[in-house]
């Protein structure tokens, strides 16, 4: 299925590099639904320039009843179920370097709350859009990770962990839906030049990223949203279970 005939959800749609994936959705001809938890003005701005193609809906993705009640009115916005989920939304995560916590201040509770946003919101999203998704026999689902758990130099234990789980269940769900005609991967980046998560990053660390990478620069949310369209695009029909670094080259997958 092209990406102009999809109804694609993207989760955390509004901001940063949720709304770059957005904006390129919609140049691509796409029907999108914006999922928001807290940024409601810049998600209804975008529905009103393009009320056509845009449909917005509020939902914390870590709440099955809200996850469900989403693909719903989704369904009866569009009139047809969701044929693509892109999980992009963040809880609560400044990239702050040193300002993180040591492994002699973690708490459970710090662990457990990224584990939720990335790996429970996953499983909300693909349940709530398998019925449809097997009807279809198709449907596609891209999951966002990290390229610290190859490369993990600045200590994010929650957010690096929960991302890897969140790896691992992308392999496993690839390999017990593909026979649906499900494909399921994740786009692994590194700092992105700027979001709202890496706004608290000093300029010297970018710099540092842009020295050691063999673009020497570094991407940026745009450039990552971009890659997007290959997992949602026919030409990656026969790709499922993959992981896929978009970092410039600064981590070889």
């Amino acid at each position: 299925m092209q990406i102009r005939d999809q109804i694609v959800l993207v989760t955390g749609g509004a901001r940063g590099l949720g709304l770059a994936i957005s904006q390129l959705l919609i140049e691509e001809g796409a029907r999108i639904v914006v999922n928001y938890l807290s940024s409601k003005t810049q998600a209804e701005a975008l529905q009103k320039q393009y009320p056509d193609q845009v449909f917005t809906y509020q939902a914390d993705v870590t709440q099955v009843d809200q996850v469900k009640a989403l693909f719903t009115a989704s369904k009866a916005h569009f009139g047809e179920g969701i044929h693509s989920v892109v999980n992009n939304a963040l809880v609560q995560f400044e990239f702050n370097g040193d300002n993180r916590p040591k492994v002699e201040d973690l708490s459970w509770e710090m662990m457990s709350h990224q584990f939720s946003g990335a790996v429970q919101a996953c499983l909300n999203t693909t349940q709530a859009a398998l019925e449809d998704m097997k009807q279809a026999h198709f449907g596609r689902i891209v999951n966002i990770g990290t390229n610290l758990f190859q490369n993990p130099v600045v200590p994010y234990h929650d957010y690096t962990t929960a991302k890897a789980a969140l790896l691992a269940f992308t392999r496993t769900t690839a390999q017990d839906l593909g026979q649906y005609g499900i494909n399921v991967n994740m786009l692994s980046g590194g700092l992105l030049q700027t979001t709202d998560a890496s706004k608290a990053t000093p300029d010297f660390v970018f710099d540092l990223i842009a020295q050691s990478t063999p673009l020497r620069r570094v991407i940026t949310p745009e450039e990552f949203a971009s890659a997007i369209l290959m997992f949602l695009s026919p030409y990656s029909r026969a790709v499922t279970g993959q992981n896929l670094i978009v970092d410039g080259g600064l981590v070889k997958g």
